[in-house]
């Protein structure tokens, strides 16, 4: 009788661990773009076209805070990087703009993974088809 009873102890704190852990974890953090910067991703075309940034990466699941980049690695203006003259991959290699943190030790390297910042026109495409079907369903 006893054991049954402590049996019984431990398997309700065990599913209560349980229920309040799944509880915890299925809550997701509502984005917030005064703490996270803008949810919409940044996509470049130029110099080269569909280049993508998503601040919520480097934001809310790195933990980086706005000053991380701003404004000394980017202005906050939206844009502005594109018109340097020395916005180019060259320069990311040599430690400017993404690779003062691509650099393969901080973060991987700017010239290693290349698809996930690279999509591409047809991606560029295919997130704008996205984002307007999304509209439409009232998202």
């Amino acid at each position: 009788m006893k054991n049954s009873l402590v049996l019984t102890i431990f398997s309700i704190f065990l599913l209560t661990t349980v229920y309040v852990f799944a509880s915890e974890t299925d809550k997701a953090e509502e984005y917030d773009e005064d703490t996270y910067g803008p949810e919409a991703p940044v996509i470049w075309q130029s110099p080269v076209k569909g280049v993508i940034f998503y601040h919520k990466i480097h934001t809310m699941e790195n933990e980086l805070d706005c000053d991380s980049c701003h404004d000394d690695v980017f202005e906050m203006e939206s844009g502005a990087a594109e018109e340097q003259e020395d916005f180019t991959m060259e320069a990311m290699y040599e430690g400017k703009y993404c690779g003062v943190c691509h650099d393969g030790d901080m973060a991987f390297a700017s010239d290693k993974r290349c698809t996930l910042c690279h999509i591409g026109v047809r991606g560029v495409e295919r997130l704008s088809a996205k984002e307007s079907a999304e509209e439409g369903k009232g998202h």
